[in-house]
């Protein structure tokens, strides 16, 4: 149906609706003809795609060529043993990649768009996904279209539809009939789904759904690609890689050096091909993805949405929070506290001779909708306006950052009245009569002072003041000014505590509003930051250095403009990490641009789009949250990585220095500490669950005491390069020795050297979680997954038949011991080895 043709009229007939909108009942019988209002994605069996990316791992290669090597040598009871710890292995990393799939999966959930409907007569909010053809949607600035529509009311509406047509330039809409077949960029009537508004507000009728939009049609060309790797990923990836050839490189050395002694190859090629499985970090990518998808979900808990994984990386460096201050700092909730009106200051509950026309500007030049739906400004103002009357509205010019003005136009006894509402030195502009206690006289530049002079005291006392005027005709200007109100919106009370906390972690927190800045200092003084301020105006008369150079010392941007915000970005950006809240689509740039763009729930599509986080909660406290999670996870990420290289590096050079000692047995034969299925072994059970658990660690208490990180800082610090290498040659000092003790038995000395690794390599995490100030049992998870290797290490030492496979012989109370004392001692030496290396580097981590 080409409803672009048709009168208004005809298009409800056709849709069989009405401008009282459609009645539950009816809804639901539409969704069931005509389904949800989603577009199909494009259909992929993801889990046979992460089974089959686990089947692609270097790993599984080396596995797969080490059964093949069992078999042709006639080691059956290996090759079987071996083909078990690779379907482990497999198993393991899918578990673990398909919960990160899911946990990904389930934070694109949250975020639904919602759209402002008009049902039974009455507004309400809902997901666009439930809407039908045949609702009547309110458009307002900043939102994704959620349905092709049909416009019924449109003011100064604007739309950017360069997704369906390409055209860079807005599209201003108008309310006419297309008499002609026309494309979609010629359609002046119709707004497309998946467009945005960029300018003005209006009513539209849902014309066509889902798939039948004409985006729809085109659906299958814009579904979402392949996630990225995050900047984080990719380095880990290459350092996995560097490390996997250097590995591969020494145990080459070791097969050689193991044929010069005489070893029996097949069993060096197993020993090398364990070896480089156990000491290969394949997992470092994979890991990062988890760690980053459980503690974004973690966000969640704390009203912050991460669009962007690479995001969570940044946060740890952030140096700088510009916030808005409306909403984000205050609590939204404005009240009108002060009027003043004919000459006079008035409480809320004074009468005066213009109160009720005041009220009937308050009531119709204005978007809200009691109890709660609209703007917390508008919604002030209307709860204030008790004896205001609704006239007809014919026409509206909606407030905007440049105009700092709102107009209306309504039809009074016939006559056409404009009314208005505007920041009070708009005044100078608008306003050229004065009506004071029912006397209309000339508005004159004194009188005009006077009024900002009363607009300046309100503001001192942190209100936001709003001036009103009026004309008995249809006006864009010489107003009839009226009055002011002063509006109250406190902070909120745990911001003050918040930017405490920032200025702790060597963070800067600037505050960003477009209300006069006298309010601003006021409320700054209430949340604890600094009252130097720079004003709209005076950033339009600096140039980019004085700019930049003002920064560096500005705690407050008053009477900003959105587009200000781009400019402030430009001299905060090249000596801090800024991360910049905004929530309108004028915010988008400098959302786009910011290092962390936060955009707040209430805001719009535009501005959420353009975001690298939400807070949902449109709370500033929620912006440190973010930052100290950020910094957790990042954290959590290093702690995995010490770990397991240090880990591995102990296995591989226990391994080496046996090749190069040449441990004799009793037969005078060499023996060497670890056979392949028990280092295998080692790699399953301490590389899988000790170390993902270490991702759900609880946030160190001094994680916000500590200056940001550098963000060209290597993850992999020099510090904990002396950690890897001291953690490794202790635990290859303490395997060997002990080793070497019980050398009259070879089995029971390889038992001792393996079981030895494992509890050593337990200890490694509770040494690398006592450097962040962790507490041993404040994360139960880990200690289960302790548990839990402990617990397997023993099945494989003392169940018969086990230890058979696993070459092993029960050990008696001596020998554990010996072996605890060797966990005591790597831990101490460790622990005073990383404070001299801490004291050395004059890093922390």
């Amino acid at each position: 149906m080409d409803f672009y043709k048709l009168e208004k009229e005809a298009v409800l007939k056709e849709l069989n609706s009405n401008l009282s909108g459609l009645k539950e009942d009816e809804v639901r019988l539409r969704l069931i003809k005509y389904g949800t209002n989603e577009l199909k994605e494009k259909k992929e069996n993801k889990f046979f795609k992460i089974l089959s990316n686990q089947l692609k791992s270097f790993v599984v290669y080396i596995l797969i060529a080490a059964v093949v090597i069992s078999l042709i040598t006639k080691e059956y009871l290996d090759a079987t043993v071996i083909a078990a710890i690779l379907v482990l292995n497999t198993l393991l990393g899918f578990i673990q990649e398909y919960k990160a799939e899911k946990a990904i999966e389930s934070l694109k959930k949250l975020e639904s768009k919602n759209i402002l409907v008009v049902r039974n007569n009455d507004k309400k909010l809902i997901d666009a996904k439930y809407l039908v053809p045949g609702d009547i949607i309110i458009i307002e600035e900043g939102i994704k279209v959620p349905a092709d529509c049909y416009l019924l009311e449109c003011y100064e509406i604007e739309a950017d539809e360069a997704i369906l047509t390409g055209e860079s330039f807005p599209v201003k809409k108008e309310i006419k009939v297309i008499n002609k077949d026309s494309q979609v960029a010629e359609r002046i009537n119709m707004l497309f789904s998946s467009t945005t508004i960029i300018k003005g507000r209006g009513k539209a009728i849902v014309t066509n759904t889902g798939m039948n939009t004409e985006v729809g049609k085109i659906a299958t060309l814009i579904q979402d690609q392949e996630d990225k790797q995050t900047p984080l990923q990719k380095k880990l990836d290459k350092v996995g890689r560097t490390l996997g050839t250097l590995v591969i490189a020494i145990t080459v050395i070791i097969f050689i050096t193991g044929l010069i002694d005489k070893q029996n190859p097949a069993d060096m090629m197993l020993i090398a091909i364990s070896l480089a499985v156990a000491a290969v970090p394949e997992g470092l990518p994979a890991i990062v993805t988890i760690a980053l998808a459980l503690g974004t979900k973690r966000m969640v808990k704390r009203n912050v949405l991460i669009r962007k994984l690479s995001s969570v990386e940044t946060l740890g460096s952030t140096t700088i929070i510009c916030a808005d201050k409306t909403g984000t700092m205050t609590q939204n909730k404005m009240e009108i506290t002060k009027f003043y009106l004919d000459g006079k200051l008035l409480n809320p509950g004074e009468d005066s001779r213009n109160l009720k026309l005041m009220h009937d500007i308050m009531a119709n030049c204005n978007t809200a909708v009691l109890p709660d739906i609209g703007d917390p400004t508008d919604l002030g103002i209307l709860n204030a306006a008790t004896k205001g009357t609704k006239y007809e509205k014919v026409g509206e010019i909606p407030f905007t950052s440049k105009n700092k003005t709102m107009t209306t136009f309504h039809k009074v006894d016939k006559k056409i009245y404009t009314f208005s509402k505007f920041a009070p030195e708009k005044i100078y502009d608008l306003c050229s009569h004065i009506n004071v206690n029912g006397r209309i006289i000339n508005f004159t530049p004194r009188m005009k002072q006077e009024i900002i002079d009363v607009s300046d005291k309100l503001a001192t006392d942190a209100l936001r003041v709003i001036g009103y005027g009026y004309a008995t005709e249809k006006k864009t200007k010489d107003f009839i000014f009226l009055g002011l109100t002063g509006m109250i919106d406190p902070p909120k009370p745990e911001v003050r505590e918040a930017v405490r906390k920032c200025e702790e972690a060597g963070i800067r927190v600037v505050m960003i509003t477009g209300d006069h800045k006298l309010t601003a200092q006021a409320i700054a003084k209430q949340v604890g930051l600094g009252s130097r301020v720079l004003t709209g105006e005076e950033i339009d008369s600096m140039s980019d250095e004085k700019l930049k150079d003002m920064a560096r010392h500005t705690d407050i941007y008053a009477r900003v403009n959105p587009e200000d915000k781009v400019r402030i970005l430009n001299a905060l950006y090249d000596y801090n990490i800024v991360a910049m809240t905004g929530d309108g689509v004028n915010d988008a740039p400098a959302l786009k641009k910011a290092h962390i763009g936060i955009a707040v729930g209430s805001g719009t599509d535009v501005a959420k789009e353009a975001s690298d986080m939400i807070i949902l909660d449109n709370n500033f406290n929620s912006i440190v949250s973010a930052v100290e999670e950020g910094r957790s996870i990042y954290n959590d990420i290093k702690k995995f990585i010490n770990y397991l290289l240090s880990s591995n590096f102990g296995e591989v050079l226990i391994i080496f220095v046996a090749m190069l000692i040449a441990f004799h047995g009793n037969d005078a034969s060499i023996v060497i500490p670890l056979t392949a299925l028990q280092l295998l072994w080692i790699n399953l059970v301490t590389d899988g669950l000790p170390a993902l658990a270490l991702s759900i660690d609880p946030i160190s208490e001094n994680v916000m005491k500590k200056p940001p990180r550098n963000p060209r800082e290597n993850i992999i610090t020099k510090t904990m390069i002396y950690h890897i290498v001291i953690t490794g040659i202790l635990m290859a000092a303490i395997v060997l020795t002990l080793f070497r003790l019980n050398l009259d038995s070879v089995v029971k000395a390889q038992t001792i050297a393996f079981t030895t690794v494992v509890i050593l390599e337990m200890v490694r995490v509770q040494m690398i979680r006592a450097q962040y100030k962790l507490k041993f049992f404040s994360n139960k998870w880990l200690i289960v997954a302790i548990a839990s290797s402990i617990l397997l290490q023993l099945v494989v030492v003392y169940i018969p038949g086990l230890n058979t496979i696993f070459k092993t012989t029960p050990l008696n109370l001596n020998d554990w011991i010996a072996i605890l004392i060797g966990g005591v001692t790597m831990f101490v030496l460790g622990m005073l080895a990383n404070h001299i290396v801490k004291r050395i580097t004059k890093q922390v981590d």
